[in-house]
């Protein structure tokens, strides 16, 4: 298989090569070939070394803010691996801050980063993936339907690559392509140290059903998922794995689930 990852140098970006990786392995088959990619030189080293013996790395430093990487990209794998099968868009940035003192310079750099990287890999990928009738996986957020505090404008920029990816789906799918988004909950990764925090990872915990902040591997393992083939009819989808936070909306003040089911019904 072969396969192109931004944001590889750490994070979920790193643990979906090494996902791949193990995959392939427990299933018995060959090695996958990988294109990672992250603006990060050291960090991306770090995870080649990792794959070392367990798949064929190639790795390319890039800044996805600049419109003609991503062409580059693509073409950089198609001629290593003389073609491609899966793309995963997984680069992002979070700018925190609040709208009213939100700059123009990172309002501009957040989607250039989280939402148009995404659609330019996919236009350049799209004659590639083709013809092997391959998918695309991008990271989104939960943060997308639910806002969060301090991070507006990376919210409104998961919440439009989503949009984007639904409306790929529909318009790429009689290609053969598929195109899906996964919505990682709190996940402990670089961009997240505030759960190394035991109060603010504690809180997080309490609020999650599952009892547990995310790993990276967990929102790997799904990304994993939706570029095989037994994911075939699934398009269009943005997977939450978040392990059940979004469902824990109406818990709120003045809720009682122990009260649930008591007085008239309606």
């Amino acid at each position: 298989m072969d396969i192109l990852i931004t944001g590889a140098a750490s994070g979920i970006g790193r643990a979906a090569a090494l996902a791949f990786a193990k995959d392939a392995r427990m299933r018995g088959e060959a090695a996958p070939h990988l294109l990672l990619v992250d603006l990060n030189a050291d960090k991306l080293k770090e995870t080649a070394d990792l794959l070392s013996g367990s798949a064929e790395v190639v790795t390319e430093v890039a800044d996805l803010s600049q419109p003609d990487e991503s062409s580059r990209l693509v073409e950089r794998a198609v001629s290593a691996f003389g073609g491609l099968d899966v793309l995963v868009s997984n680069a992002g940035i979070g700018v925190p801050g609040a709208l009213r003192t939100l700059s123009l310079v990172d309002y501009e750099r957040t989607f250039a980063v989280n939402t148009r990287a995404a659609l330019l890999l996919g236009q350049a990928a799209f004659p590639h993936l083709s013809k092997r009738k391959g998918a695309i996986i991008a990271t989104a957020s939960i943060a997308a339907t639910a806002p969060t505090p301090v991070l507006g404008v990376y919210s409104a920029s998961k919440a439009a690559l989503i949009s984007i990816m639904k409306q790929m789906a529909l318009e790429w799918g009689p290609y053969g392509i598929r195109c899906n988004t996964v919505s990682p909950g709190p996940t402990f990764t670089g961009m997240t140290p505030q759960y190394a925090e035991p109060d603010i990872r504690g809180a997080r915990e309490r609020a999650i059903p599952v009892g547990r902040v995310g790993a990276p591997e967990d929102i790997a393992n799904a990304i994993v998922f939706l570029a095989r083939p037994e994911s075939s009819y699934i398009s269009g989808v943005d997977v939450a794995v978040d392990g059940g936070l979004l469902t824990t909306l109406m818990l709120g003040p003045g809720f009682h689930p122990e009260k649930m089911g008591e007085g008239s019904s309606r």
